[in-house]
């Protein structure tokens, strides 16, 4: 076991819209917070682009980091008087509560989709690199930086401590579902959380429910699948994700091409010649830097460039249409012919998304299925759907979604093609 830091002299708090109050009594935690590393997700938004979709949906990876490290304090509290834990994990657990998504990059999973980028190598490498954080967690002992981060990328020997921080049931989830309804102003993710910790029990290799506790996980359950639907996936946000790749990705393709931009966009360049990018390097970008060179952009010769990043830097989004699987082929490609005929490169104008999405599934994972299970009276451990008929109506129920964006300011402003023009707009329509 390792050397604890100590607790503080009088407690930290943070003003918390979610929790009400964020509560720091312990000088390791303190300290993380106050890292250069951490301190970056003050300008990383927890939700991406989805700020373009809900106004308000502007917190950041930072508030979410200290929300979950919240959970997880105040769950290590119940869980105290239960021989199935071990107090002296206590400091391990809220580091890597604290820490789980330090290494996420600007504008989250759109950056990483585009440029295949992993936020948890870029997690593990700021924990185990040359950086504040790893110096705070090196001074707790031997091993402790590489315990924490095994629990983020769930392999370490402790189950039960990656089951708090990554299952269906984890302090992560339970944090971003409360505090992303609360800032997008929608009622679908808040559930009990002062409930929800009452009834969860350590066992064994996992967290799991009280009996009783049920009906609450199911309400979580469905919550969460309302979200999804909502608010995560609104097609509104999936088209401003969409504009984001492809201002990136046409960037990419006039550097890979000799383009000379007004202004070398230096903070890409490893990514754009496909280099081992230096934590350094990585961690210089952010979204203010992302901002400022779509600014730039805007006023980029390449006509292409500069309309895709004023769309997205002023909020003129690609509009969408239903196209179910029967009819997506043909129609793609008359659409396609259409736009090429005026001039529109379907590469960045004429974009396809496909998503599904399950209110609740059992995932193979360590050699085991997992989900959630609930502790009965007699003691035996019940995986929830086979006592809940709701959750059991909805087992593997996946619903799929497919949609087409495409520029309907362009078509409507134009004047010489007028049977092109009409054919289209009538098509997406559904005339």
């Amino acid at each position: 076991m390792y050397t604890s830091r100590g607790q503080l002299s009088g407690s930290k708090v943070f003003k918390d819209p979610v929790h009400r109050y964020i509560y720091v009594y312990d000088h390791l935690v303190w300290e993380l917070i106050n890292t250069k590393e951490f301190q970056r997700l003050r300008r990383i938004k927890q939700l991406g682009t989805s700020f373009l979709t809900f106004h308000g949906a502007e917190h950041t990876r930072f508030h979410h980091s200290l929300g979950v490290y919240e959970i997880a304090r105040q769950l290590i509290d119940q869980f105290h008087e239960y021989p199935e834990w071990d107090d002296r994990n206590r400091e391990l657990l809220l580091a890597a509560a604290l820490l789980h998504d330090v290494g996420h990059g600007p504008f989250s999973h759109a950056f990483e989709h585009v440029f295949a980028v992993r936020h948890e190598v870029w997690t593990e490498r700021i924990i185990l690199g040359d950086t504040e954080v790893n110096k705070v967690l090196s001074e707790m002992g031997v091993g402790f930086p590489e315990e924490v981060a095994a629990i983020i990328n769930k392999t370490h020997p402790n189950r039960l401590l990656v089951n708090i921080l990554s299952s269906q049931l984890d302090v992560d989830r339970m944090d971003y579902l409360l505090r992303d309804a609360h800032f997008a102003g929608v009622s679908y993710g808040k559930f009990d959380l002062e409930r929800m910790l009452r009834v969860l029990r350590p066992d064994e290799d996992q967290v799991v429910v009280k009996q009783s506790g049920m009906h609450t996980i199911e309400d979580y359950i469905m919550r969460r699948y309302q979200m999804y639907w909502q608010v995560y996936l609104h097609p509104a946000t999936r088209s401003s994700d969409l504009l984001l790749k492809a201002v990136l990705e046409r960037a990419q393709e006039l550097y890979e091409s000799g383009y000379a931009f007004e202004m070398t966009p230096k903070h890409f360049l490893p990514i754009f010649n496909h280099e081992d990018m230096t934590l350094e390097h990585y961690l210089k970008l952010d979204e203010t830097i992302v901002y400022f060179y779509f600014q730039e952009w805007m006023d980029e010769a390449d006509p292409i460039l500069a309309d895709l990043a004023s769309r997205f830097v002023n909020r003129r989004l690609l509009k969408y249409k239903n196209f179910p699987e029967a009819n997506r082929v043909r129609y793609m490609d008359r659409l396609r012919s259409t736009m090429e005929s005026i001039g529109l490169p379907t590469r960045y104008y004429l974009l396809e998304d496909q998503l599904s999405q399950l209110p609740y599934d059992l995932y193979k994972g360590h050699g085991k299925y997992e989900g959630i299970y609930l502790k009965m009276n007699d003691g035996d451990r019940r995986e929830i759907s086979e006592v809940s008929m709701l959750v059991q109506s909805i087992l593997n129920s996946r619903q799929s979604d497919e949609k087409i964006y495409y520029p309907e300011d362009v078509l409507l402003n134009l004047k010489d093609h007028a049977s092109e023009k009409t054919w289209m707009l009538s098509t997406l329509r559904g005339d």
